[in-house]
């Protein structure tokens, strides 16, 4: 161990289980928000899948739609879909996923603190993450994750209609609004379940991705560390 203010530097199992429960709610949570913010990823699907023909409307009535939807979600904005019809059923549930939403976002920023709380105890005490058969937390949120939705990836993909009603009964348990009506709530019409599963694939990819760089980051900590010593 090296030394800290002529202290030797103690190994925590603790402090090393917040960092890495802390990385893998920021790895999800950052992969979750991405297609709720950047909203020109849905953009790219309207002319992409030939929404205006589908549905009827123009394309600038699709995007409107959706970013008031989104508002709604996202800012608390009165709820609205623009010029398409919306019933207070399909209100209710956009006000569940407005819930879902600012979890994320709140899971985001908790564990980002978590992590800079953990960062100046690193830099303020005579502490360091445990190392794990060599590796440290850095490689096993990024592992341990990676493999978990690698397994629910796998799953899904083999029948997705089946894995989204899941997740609806899992997320929003006891309630049937999720199941649109296209003559009520014509917001559906413009949202097909090939958006979702596209989400799905960005907020997975992200993730694996996300996952790589902490990996990454573990061997050449691991490497600059080696060449010190």
């Amino acid at each position: 161990m090296r030394e800290w203010k002529g202290i030797m530097r103690k190994e925590s199992s603790i402090y090393t289980g917040i960092i890495i429960a802390a990385l893998m709610a920021l790895v999800l949570s950052v992969s979750v928000a991405a297609p709720l913010v950047f909203r020109s990823f849905y953009y790219a699907h309207i002319e992409a899948l030939d929404l205006p023909r589908q549905s009827g409307y123009t394309a600038e009535e699709i995007r409107d739609a959706y970013d008031e939807m989104m508002d709604f979600c996202m800012k608390g904005e009165p709820f609205g879909t623009g010029v398409l019809k919306w019933s207070e059923s399909g209100k209710d549930h956009f006000a569940d996923c407005a819930v879902l939403f600012r979890l994320d976002f709140q899971v985001l920023w908790a564990s980002a603190l978590i992590l800079v709380l953990c960062l100046i105890i690193y830099r303020a005490y005579p502490l360091r993450p445990l190392r794990f058969l060599g590796r440290g937390p850095l490689f096993w949120a990024g592992g341990l994750e990676a493999v978990g939705f690698l397994v629910v990836a796998g799953l899904a993909a083999l029948d997705f209609d089946r894995a989204f009603v899941i997740f609806h009964h899992l997320f929003f348990p006891g309630k049937d609004n999720w199941i649109f009506d296209p003559w009520e709530d014509e917001i559906i019409l413009v949202l097909p379940e090939v958006f979702f599963r596209n989400c799905a694939i960005l907020i997975v990819g992200l993730m694996f991705a996300l996952c790589a760089v902490l990996i990454g980051i573990d061997f050449a900590l691991s490497l600059h560390q080696h060449r010190h010593e």
